[in-house]
Formats: structure tokens, sequence, C-alpha cells
């Protein structure tokens, strides 16, 4: 049996597509192994979207290559569906393979592998309109509790930091037939939480004239009466539908959490970012969100330091942040990407400035977590947990995206219980079973 390591770098939608391809090769009988270990290929799965991601993709080509100069190293991702020749001028890099045509990467592999190899093998293939969706299976992973499910390819939205619509491709969606398929496939193999991702969740089937929305697949899986647990990628704010709202108060299983990336609090930073809203309407929006869904946990994406953010836009920023209370803000220095428009933009910021914004940015988050946990004291709420922590405590996610440990023994792993929650500490809470 051959061994097979593979390393991932990036997002959710990065993540599943690699466990898909753990599970592919599996089936064709090869061991999967660490990636830290001796194997006979090597797969790297990489990200572009900031320059550390790029940096740390190409970091780790170099390291499979060192590890065993005889392995096959394959690259996969972003990384090469950008940058193809940039990728195959790596010393030691033997098959690249893009973001398309990975439920071929196992032939592909015993074809490089068979062929005395020179040059790398491109199998990058340019993503078109009439790209069709990567119909990947859901991979296995060992805690059966949460599976990600990618039912979304592709990006229209070109925001001018964004690389992102270049290396995924245009728009293209899972069927709702697969969809319900798979969520039947992971309830049946023992997961109790199913997550939707996608690279613009928000923009399913959009393809299609509008015919389908994010509604139909989320219904589509919740048709699937034995899944006990649904949550949702990442989303726009203006794609967020109001029947989506009420089907999430109607039915407890669809998680009661949102991400929806702000990435700035004042207009003309929106305005040059390209993004599809403004300051007001991101806040009506939240407004109706919150109204609907008391108890929702709302989380974001905010960047530091876009070029010609003035102090003053920062400030706005900062304010517009902390009137939004969210419960979590994920913070990036704005990151400079090749072939965008924003990398050209005149008053680039300085690192130093675009380190102290984040700073500040993560001051506040800090403030609004604690204030978000301190909020749910008292309340009972259902607990997914996950996985056994020190002191003989067990780990575990509420549908509103509260951290919450127990006293507790492993049994309870992989199961849902109802927990009342005592207090708050840094970023989680204390419970007890109820």
């Amino acid at each position: 049996m051959k061994k097979i390591a593979f390393y991932t770098l990036g997002c959710k939608v990065n993540q599943a597509d690699t466990a898909s391809m753990e599970t592919m090769f599996r089936s064709h009988g090869y061991t999967v192994v660490d990636f830290n270990g001796e194997a006979d290929i090597y797969v790297v799965n990489t990200c572009v979207v900031t320059n550390t991601g790029q940096r740390k993709s190409r970091q780790m080509i170099n390291r499979a290559v060192r590890k065993n100069p005889t392995a096959l190293v394959v690259v996969t991702g972003c990384y090469p569906q950008t940058a193809a020749d940039e990728v195959k001028a790596i010393p030691g890099v033997d098959l690249i393979i893009g973001n398309q045509d990975r439920a071929d990467i196992v032939r592909l592999v015993e074809e490089a592998a068979e062929h005395q190899r020179v040059d790398t093998i491109d199998s990058v293939r340019k993503l078109s309109a009439n790209t069709e969706f990567e119909e990947l299976s859901a991979g296995d992973v060992t805690d059966k509790t949460r599976a990600f499910l990618k039912i979304q390819e592709g990006c229209n939205q070109f925001c001018t930091y964004c690389i992102i619509p270049f290396a995924r491709g245009p728009l293209r969606s899972r069927s709702l037939a697969s969809i319900k398929e798979e969520v039947s496939r992971l309830v049946r193999a023992g997961y109790k939480e199913v997550v939707l991702i996608g690279i613009h969740l928000g923009c399913y089937g959009k393809e299609h004239g509008g015919e389908l929305t994010l509604f139909d697949a989320v219904q589509a899986a919740l048709s699937v009466e034995e899944l006990q647990r649904l949550r949702l990628g990442s989303l726009e704010s203006v794609e967020v539908e109001t029947r989506l709202l009420d089907l999430m108060a109607a039915d407890k299983r669809l998680c009661r959490q949102l991400h929806l990336p702000l990435q700035a609090g004042c207009d003309t930073t929106l305005a040059r970012m390209h993004r599809p809203y403004d300051a007001r309407r991101f806040a009506e929006l939240l407004y109706d969100i919150h109204k609907r869904i008391p108890d929702i946990a709302i989380t974001t994406d905010i960047i530091a330091g876009f070029p010609g953010e003035t102090e003053e836009e920062f400030a706005s920023t900062l304010a517009f942040a902390e009137n939004c209370g969210f419960s979590k803000m994920h913070i990036f220095p704005y990151s400079k990407r090749k072939g965008t428009p924003a990398e050209k933009m005149p008053n680039q910021v300085p690192e130093t400035v675009k380190q102290k914004r984040c700073a500040e940015l993560a001051e506040l988050d800090h403030r609004m977590q604690q204030k978000f946990l301190e909020a749910a004291v008292g309340s009972e709420a259902e607990v997914l947990f996950e996985q056994t922590v020190a002191d003989g405590q067990v780990e575990g996610l509420t549908s509103n995206y509260l951290r919450v440990y127990v006293q507790g023994a492993a049994e309870l792993c992989g199961t849902i219980r109802k927990v009342k929650l005592l207090r708050a500490e840094t970023g989680l809470m204390i419970g007890e079973l109820v």
C-alpha cells in the first residue's frame, strides 16, 4: 500500500476538498499518513488569498521535495490555478492540478507515477462559463460530529482586493438531488452536524437564472429528517433571504449563526473595495436579522489598512463594527495580491499602521465576544460535544456558536445535550449538564 500525505492551506472549502481527495485515495488502497512523515506521494492543497498563504504554500511544497526526493509531489488548488508557470518552476514538483478535475486525481497521480518524470505534468484546466460543478463527495474525518459539504464553487463579485474569482472561476452549484444524497450519506455515517460551504455560498443557483437560491439548498438538506443540525458557511449580508430567516426561526436544526463579512464600516472604503452594499444597508440588514432571530450570532471579517484608508475612515470602521455588536471578528491586514485592482491603488498603507489597526480591532473583538458570552449566562442551550479537554472536561458548540466546556466523560463526544450556561470566561462558556 502506497503512503500519501496531504497538507492544506487556506479556507474551509480547501479543507473540504482535501478531505474528499483523502477519501478517494483511501478507497483505492492508499494509506494516508502525516505530512511530517515519510510518504510516496505528497499533495499540497494551496492558498493564494493572502501573501502569507502563497508564501506558506511554497514553503510546504519545498518541504515535501526535501522530505523525500524520490516521492511524487503534487500541487493543487488556487496557486497552480492562478500561476501555473510559477509553480512548475519550483524544482521537484511533478504534477499540478487546479481547482477542477480533483475527481480524477487518483488517475492523474498514478499516470504521473508510471512515467519517467522529466518535466512537471500540467493538468490545470482553464475555468470557463461552461465549467461544471465538481461533484466531490464530502470526505470522512474521525470524530463524526461535523462534516463540511461544498455545494457551491466560484465567485463573480470581483472585489478589488481579491484574487479568488480568478482562482476559483465562475459560479457553479451542486444539484439539489446531490445535496440531499450527500447529507443522507453523512447522517448515515454518524455525523450530527453538516455545514454547507462554498466560495460565494449566497450565490448558490444564480448561474441558472435565479431559478434556485440558497433557500432551496437548505430545504433540500433539511428534508433529510434524521439530520440533527445544519449550519451555513460565509454569506454576503445582501444575500440573506427573509424566507431563510423564517426557516431558521421555524426549524431549530438550522443553526442560529451567520458569518457576514463586513470588511469595512466606512462607505468610501467599501466603494474602493467594490463591496455590494454600504454601511447603512448592512446595518439595516443586521437589524432585521436580530429582530427575527434575537439570539443569533453574527460573525464577520474585517480588513485593516486597505489602500487609501485614512485614520478617519478606520475610525468609522471601528465605530461601526462596535455598533454592530458582532460575536466574533476575523481580522486581516490588507494583503496586496498581484493582478487585482487594489495592488496598483495609490496611498498604500504602511505595514506598521496596518498592525496597529489590527491590534485596535482585536481589542474591540475581545470586548464584543465577552459581551455576547455574558448575555447568555443563566440560559440553557443544546450543545454538540466534540472533544475532551483538560481537567476532565468536554468541549462543544451551541447552535449560535458559543464554545462550551462541561465536566464529563469522553462518551459525551458526538452527542447533543442540554446544558445550563453558568459563567463566561475568555472566549468560552462554562456550563453543566441539565
